[in-house]
């Protein structure tokens, strides 16, 4: 793609980055097939292609954009479906993050879209405060039929519809707070294979603390030493992809602070991370901080030590295996196939610990929840919910799994087959409790 960059534009380092993935474009269109935008609404400014020349066209003639094309850029997943498709490695996902970052400096939404996304952007990264809107949402939860099921808004929704969507999320039980997720150290329960960090996130410890406490009895059961590190938390995902850059850099800052901390002093192995949309922007750390001399060199180190939970598991090999012979859909999330390049590690475990696993039909489609994606454009959301439920349900599985937390919610609220972390199989294929939702099956 040509550029017409001035000198003084490509003197910003973040302009001059979008300038080199820009002119890595051929304009194929190969991202197109594989869009799930493109492939719900099949107009070209719905499509990878045409989103790239929005963003080219605002961020070249310096402007504020314009609304038709905030729509545009709105609506994408942030999947990166398009990154696996692409022939010629262009870094969409960086190109992304800066038109929205752009549009956030530039245009003026209204009033109301700027409060639900400053609510979900204040909300997600605070634990405790989330937890406490969890509960206060169940009590407001009933209404939800009263509000709208659709949209007038072609741009996305409307206040109302937005606020269904938000309270259709909100579990009918808050889990209780674990303890798991308190600053600690678990020792490993026999001689000491390594010593990783974990990431005990914001919104999973909050709707699905399972999983993190799967996690720990799973590491330490294979004689890994876990630390849950004090001043640790949200990955700054949900800021980012509202196009706070700012604030998720902070975010990033504080992580990294907290993990040198640990690697300086008892020393770390790895950094594992079990919900893949963090463990996707973890890995991206260094990019994230590029432009800052002081932390670059520090985000690198930390983003190289990243791991999601499969890997260190694939490291040191599943032991003591009871196989579970279940029937397993394995959803694999846009940030696990897409983000991290992850596809056939996660479905060799489940396979190692006797499950028969599935790959979904249209394995390369989201589900639709994409973080703040569900709230925020909740009509997509739900049409590409209904047809990865879909594509599921025709390979009559037993169970569903999936490495990220959303995901598994997401899915599990439009199909009565049950869903868990791939973790939470794991667990229990080698000695851990059956997982919750599994519950009713023998």
């Amino acid at each position: 793609m040509q550029t017409n960059f001035t000198l003084a534009q490509l003197a910003d380092p973040e302009t001059a980055r979008s300038n080199d993935i820009l002119r890595k474009c051929v304009h194929c269109g190969f991202c197109t097939a594989t869009c799930p935008t493109f492939v719900l609404l099949g107009d070209e400014r719905d499509s990878p292609r045409g989103r790239i020349y929005l963003i080219k066209s605002m961020i070249e003639d310096d402007r504020a954009p314009t609304a038709q094309e905030v729509r545009h850029i709105d609506r994408c997943l942030s999947c990166l479906s398009c990154m696996t498709t692409c022939p010629s490695g262009v870094n969409y996902m960086h190109l992304v993050d800066h038109g929205r970052h752009h549009i956030e400096t530039t245009y003026t939404r209204s009033a109301s879209d700027r409060f639900m996304r400053g609510l979900l952007a204040w909300l997600l990264p605070r634990p405790a405060v989330f937890r406490w809107a969890m509960v206060l949402g169940r009590l407001a939860k009933p209404l939800a039929p009263l509000l709208p099921a659709t949209s007038s808004d072609p741009g996305g929704a409307t206040f109302l519809r937005r606020l269904r969507a938000m309270l259709e999320a909100v579990p009918l039980q808050v889990p209780t707070p674990s303890p798991v997720d308190r600053p600690q150290v678990f020792p490993a329960l026999g001689l000491q294979r390594k010593r990783v960090a974990l990431m005990p996130g914001c919104g999973q410890q909050v709707l699905a603390p399972e999983v993190n406490e799967a996690t720990v009895r799973l590491l330490t059961r294979l004689d890994i030493e876990v630390v849950n590190v004090a001043g640790s938390g949200c990955c700054g995902s949900s800021v980012l992809h509202v196009g706070e850059n700012e604030r998720a850099i902070a975010l990033a800052k504080r992580n990294i602070t907290a993990w040198l901390r640990e690697i300086d002093g008892a020393g770390l192995d790895a950094i594992v991370i079990n919900a893949s949309g963090c463990g996707t922007t973890v890995k991206d750390y260094g990019h994230m901080l590029a432009d800052d001399p002081a932390w670059h060199e520090k985000a690198k180190q930390v983003a190289a030590l990243a791991r999601d939970v499969t890997e260190i598991v694939a490291e040191v090999g599943l032991s003591n295996v009871v196989p579970r012979r279940l029937t397993v859909a394995y959803h694999s999330a846009c940030s696990m196939q897409h983000g991290q390049k992850l596809t056939e590690l996660p479905k060799k475990l489940l396979r190692d610990a006797g499950f028969v696993v599935k790959d979904v039909p249209e394995g390369h489609l989201c589900c639709g929840w994409a973080g703040t994606y569900q709230v925020l454009q909740p009509d997509l959301s739900r049409r590409l919910r209904d047809r990865k439920v879909a594509n599921i349900e025709s390979l009559r599985p037993d169970l569903i799994a999936a490495g990220n937390f959303g995901c598994i919610g997401n899915i599990a609220s439009g199909t009565g087959i049950p869903s868990a972390h791939t973790v939470e199989l794991l667990d229990w294929a080698t000695g851990g409790p059956k997982p919750a939702a599994l519950e009713e099956r023998p």
